[in-house]
Parts: C-alpha cells; sequence; structure tokens
C-alpha cells in the first residue's frame, strides 16, 4: 500500500473508533465531512434536540452520509434525560424502577422509551447504569442506580436491556466495572474503588453479568481506580481490567466504550489526547468525547493523536483495526435490529403508572392527606453533578399548583443561605404561616446544609410534609413523608398526585 493510502486507511480507522457529539440542531459541516472519511458514530446530547421531529431529521440528515451511522444518545429515562431534558422525563429513573421492583414494568417502561428513541433515529442508548449504589454519599450514581442490592440491580439491568433492544436500540451497561461504591463525582476527579476482589465479585459484578445474559453489545467504561484490579491507572485506560476481566473473565466480545473521555478523572493526568490513546491500548474499542468538548478540532486531535500513536509505535495498527471492526459490527447489527421493528412514535402512559408504583409514604398521612387548603411549597436545590442537564426542570410545586390553584412556592439553594440564613424565616416560614407547608428535598441525607435546613423547618412547622426526590435517608423530618425515588417530571405529578388525594 502506498503511504498517501496507508495514510488515508489510518485516518479513516482513527475516525472509525471516535462518538464525538457536537452543537446544534443540524448536522454542521465537519460532522458531515467527518462521516465521509470514515467517522462511524456520533452522540446526541440535549443541546442537539429541540423536539422527536427535528431529531428524527437530523438523523436522516447524518445517516445520508452513512446508513449504517451509530447514533448515540446518553437517555437514561430518569434525571438524566437528554430527549426531555426541556420538560424533564415522563418516566421514573433506575432507582423507583427497583423500588418498585417488578421487572416487567422495568422492561415496559424501556421499551417505551426505545420505541420513542427509534422513532428519532437513535440506534445505541448509553444505558442503563449497572452500577450498585452502595455508598450513600456516591455524589454521581445515587437514584441513577436500581438499588443497593446487587440481586436486584441485576434483574432490573437485565429486563431494561431486554425492554429497550426490543424496540430496536441497542443498549450498553455502564459504568464498568462499577462505579457504585465511590464518593468523589469522575467529571471533576478520580475516584478509588478500594474493595478486595471477593467483595467486587458479590457487590459490583453481578449486575454487568446479567448485562451480557441480557445480550447487550457495549459496555461503557468506568473512570475510577480499581487497586484490587489495577493501583496504577483508571478502568477506561486499564488493559488488566478491559481485557483480563471484561474479555476474558466476563467473556465479553462486543463494543467496549469508554466514559466521556474529556472528564478530568483521566484528562487531568494524561490529557484529552493522552486519555485516548491509552484507552484504545488498554482495550477500549470507542472513545466518546463531546459533552464538554464538541468541536471538529477536539474530534481531529484525537484522530491525529491516534494516528500519530500507530506510527509512534506506542499503538498497534492491529489493535486499532480489531476496534474499528467491532465498532463497525455494532454499526450494522444496531442497523439490523433497527429495521426490524416498525416505527412507532407514540408513547404510552407507562412512565406514570410506574412512578405512580415508586411512592412509598410514611408518617400519620390518613391525619394530614389530602391537602384541603393551598400549601407553600418549600424547594431545597442541590447542586446536581454533570450528567444531569441544568436546565431539566424537577420538583413538586408545579405539578401541585396545576392540580392546587393558590399554591405558592419557594426554590432556595445553598448559596442562598449562607448569605442570607434569614432566608428560610422570611421566604419558607412567614409565607406558610396559617396553611400546609410541604418541604422538598433531592438527597437530603448527603447534602448537609440541605439536611440541617429541613431540620429547622421541621422543627418550627412540625405538621410539615416532606417529599424526598432522591435517597431516602434514615430519619426524615415531618409530619409524613412521600419518597419519590428520583426527581423525574413523572415523580413530581406522582407525588403532587398524592398530595391532593388523586390517587
Amino acid at each position: 500500500m502506498s503511504s498517501s493510502k496507508h495514510s488515508k486507511e489510518l485516518r479513516r480507522l482513527a475516525l472509525s473508533v471516535l462518538q464525538p457529539g457536537f452543537v446544534g440542531t443540524e448536522a454542521p459541516e465537519w460532522v458531515l465531512r467527518a462521516i465521509a472519511d470514515g467517522l462511524s458514530s456520533v452522540v446526541l446530547f440535549s443541546r442537539n434536540i429541540a423536539s422527536p421531529e427535528q431529531v428524527a431529521r437530523l438523523a436522516a440528515q447524518l445517516r445520508a452520509e452513512n446508513p449504517s451511522l451509530i447514533i448515540a444518545i446518553d437517555e437514561e429515562a430518569g434525571d438524566v434525560t437528554r430527549i426531555e431534558s426541556a420538560t424533564g422525563s415522563t418516566r421514573p429513573g433506575n432507582f423507583a424502577l427497583g423500588a418498585v421492583d417488578d421487572t416487567e414494568l422495568t422492561e415496559s417502561v424501556a421499551r417505551d422509551l426505545g420505541r420513542q428513541l427509534h422513532a428519532t433515529g437513535v440506534s445505541l442508548d448509553y444505558a442503563p447504569s449497572a452500577d450498585v449504589n452502595s455508598n450513600p454519599d456516591n455524589p454521581v450514581i445515587g437514584v441513577r442506580s436500581f438499588g443497593v442490592d446487587p440481586a436486584v440491580v441485576s434483574r432490573h439491568v437485565g429486563a431494561w436491556i431486554t425492554g429497550l433492544q426490543s424496540a430496536g436500540v441497542a443498549a450498553c451497561a455502564k459504568h464498568f466495572p462499577g462505579h457504585g461504591d465511590v464518593a468523589v463525582d469522575s467529571h471533576h476527579g478520580l475516584p478509588s474503588y478500594d474493595a478486595s476482589l471477593a467483595e467486587i465479585e458479590a457487590q459490583a459484578l453481578p449486575p454487568f453479568r446479567a448485562a451480557l445474559e441480557a445480550g447487550v453489545r457495549v459496555v461503557m467504561t468506568g473512570h475510577l481506580l480499581v487497586p484490587a484490579y489495577d493501583q496504577d491507572v483508571p478502568a477506561t485506560l486499564s488493559r488488566r481490567i478491559l481485557e483480563d476481566l471484561l474479555r476474558k473473565e466476563l467473556g465479553f466480545d462486543g463494543v467496549i466504550v469508554t466514559d466521556a473521555i474529556e472528564m478530568g478523572a483521566v484528562t487531568d493526568r494524561y490529557g484529552i489526547d493522552g486519555a485516548t490513546v491509552r484507552a484504545l491500548a488498554a482495550g477500549a474499542d470507542a472513545v466518546c468525547v463531546g459533552g464538554e468538548h464538541a468541536d471538529e478540532g477536539t474530534a481531529y486531535l484525537l484522530a491525529r493523536a491516534l494516528e500519530r500513536a500507530v506510527t509512534d509505535g506506542e499503538l498497534s495498527e492491529n489493535r486499532l483495526v480489531e476496534a474499528s471492526e467491532r465498532v463497525t459490527a455494532l454499526a450494522d447489527w444496531s442497523s439490523r435490529i433497527g429495521r426490524a421493528v416498525p416505527v412507532n412514535p407514540i408513547s404510552g402512559d407507562i412512565g406514570y403508572v410506574a412512578a405512580r408504583r415508586a411512592i412509598r409514604l410514611s408518617g400519620s398521612a390518613q391525619d394530614v392527606l389530602p391537602l384541603t387548603a393551598a400549601p407553600h411549597v418549600v424547594e431545597l436545590v442541590p447542586t446536581t453533578n454533570l450528567a444531569i442537564a441544568k436546565e431539566t426542570p424537577w420538583g413538586v410545586a408545579v405539578p401541585l399548583r396545576e392540580r392546587l390553584p393558590g399554591t405558592t412556592f419557594v426554590r432556595v439553594h445553598h448559596e442562598d443561605l449562607a448569605e442570607r440564613p434569614e432566608v428560610l424565616r422570611e421566604f419558607a416560614l412567614a409565607p406558610a404561616a396559617g396553611r400546609p407547608m410541604v418541604v422538598v428535598v433531592r438527597d437530603a441525607a448527603r447534602n448537609k446544609w440541605m439536611g440541617a435546613a429541613l431540620a429547622d423547618l421541621a422543627a418550627a412547622r412540625p405538621d410539615a410534609i416532606v417529599v424526598e426526590m432522591g435517597i431516602p435517608g434514615p430519619n426524615a423530618p415531618g409530619a409524613v413523608q412521600i419518597f419519590t425515588h428520583g426527581a423525574t417530571a413523572a415523580s413530581g405529578v406522582a407525588a403532587a398526585e398524592v398530595l391532593v388525594g388523586a390517587r
């Protein structure tokens, strides 16, 4: 092969293993050019989504260059939603489904999501989270997990994958080998999962084994250090974890895709280009990039880094060819399952059914509910991790006001309280005088300031109704507690219905 031909082929191979994001609701010229040059996947985020019809047009525009192009999305159908980021998800997330613990319901919710994604042209969903949320202080997984019990998580991971793939969309189990037992957000730093081999086998791996049994063809790596397997590098860059554990021990032969390669856990140490080369060398087949760096410069920087690594002998060409072939096989397979299912954009109300079933109550509900007068709602707002889009609405006040006119509400952030401690007295307690008060929290047990504010409010108003939309803590104050097990729009509606006695 002539050097120019070889160089063109190397460029094609390098582009084929990237899964970049981009900005805009139409395909930029550089993305269409890159697809023509060999790019075989793109990933969509909320910035690419205006409506289902627009996404379908975008998918058609992209596939005009390559009919089997993988169009991926990071859509967990819970607190992490892209397709409904502007309105909040009409389906509950994994933690709520695990709380109900009905695998048929989980499969139905995932099939309903798959039908919606399939109608828009999406062929790969970076979901479900197969992480077991065994650390209550986990800042990045939490309600994205099906629960704290590996057996519960395993059966729902299997059901979710079956449901999604039956609707014509490929699933992806994440974040291998398990991101549930950490207390650091990998968007910003490097978490460490310090369990023994036996603990990892019992706690973290069962859901991934269940995912493989359910026919998952894609596994996403976690950017976390797992010293029991590798003391030096994060899982995404570890041959011991990707090759020895996932490939050989678990027997996975599908596509290994990295979590977003620009995350601090890997780039702080190796740079975005160094992390990309190391991930491929360790056994990853595809590199997700573009949650934060969604531009032509980054995509071609990474392609050039892979080409240079092959030329310099840092990455074998055979490894790059193998990765590219796996991605191509996934593209062909996902195209086939997509064609086998008719396009059906009609979504059912299964998400609301599931959200209602996930509600749990404690306290003297019969003395307080349903509300007979319009309440004042106080929503204590946490800082969410980067996986959750900033614009995604959540809470109970808005759906409650629709059902009970006269409802008023205030949203209080940590900064508000830090600057003016009297905020709670002025804007929470005073407007609630002589009427019911509802306090809405999200992971109050993990957010110390929120737990303290909640305790203060409940001390002043022992008759307060508390709605916890995150992970339930051990002792929630208030006369009545409503646990939604997630903060999706569907969960907010379900809580509002309980408050007004509509169910």
